[in-house]
């Protein structure tokens, strides 16, 4: 008799997420709402703090189908020449081809090409995002916030998200050396969204 007999086991599927159930609900096409919405950036600034902005000028669409998360989609069209930092020196210099080059290239979009659901209010969306006509993939990790008819009667949907990107993969590699090590601006961006959209009608 074998005292010690290796038994093989069959692990237990994992069962996908059950799509929310408020969310089904909202099947349909929305616009997001700039007035209510939120895109901001922070990015390492010497070696030692977060320099910390926005982008004011913005729209976009959401195509979302609650029964099967995965057929959701986004676009996102960001004028570049909105940047905002509260510094307009440096907003200028953003602006300029060193950066962005928002006289040439005056948006950046984002197009999703996959969507997902992980939790029971958390979303991944896939997609390219193209900066100076230099088109790379992103992901975003999405949480649902819930939905609400506002005082108007209109549908929102509300959603928070963040991101990470290595700027350098859209061609944006301006920097300068430090004295004492290391880089003027960090190649490391992160991104930041809140989004309220409005059903169509």
């Amino acid at each position: 008799m074998a005292l010690f007999t290796r038994t093989k086991r069959t692990a237990a599927p994992v069962a996908a997420p059950a799509a929310d159930p408020a969310l089904a609900a909202l099947t349909g096409d929305y616009t997001i709402d700039p007035a209510h919405s939120g895109i901001g950036f922070a990015v390492r600034h010497a070696m030692v703090t977060n320099v910390r902005g926005a982008f004011g000028s913005y729209e976009g669409t959401l195509a979302l189908d609650g029964t099967d998360p995965a057929r959701s989609t986004a676009a996102l069209d960001i004028r570049t020449a909105s940047i905002d930092t509260g510094i307009a020196d440096r907003d200028g210099h953003l602006r300029s081809a060193d950066f962005f080059d928002a006289e040439t290239f005056p948006l950046m979009t984002f197009r999703s090409t996959a969507a997902e659901q992980v939790a029971a209010d958390g979303y991944r969306l896939t997609g390219d995002l193209t900066i100076r006509d230099v088109t790379a993939p992103v992901t975003l990790d999405l949480e649902f916030n819930g939905s609400a008819t506002d005082v108007y009667g209109a549908e929102r949907v509300g959603f928070t998200g963040h991101a990470e990107i290595l700027r350098s993969r859209w061609g944006l590699t301006w920097n300068a050396a430090l004295e004492t090590g290391g880089v003027m601006v960090s190649d490391k961006v992160k991104l930041t969204f809140d989004i309220s959209a409005v059903k169509a009608a």
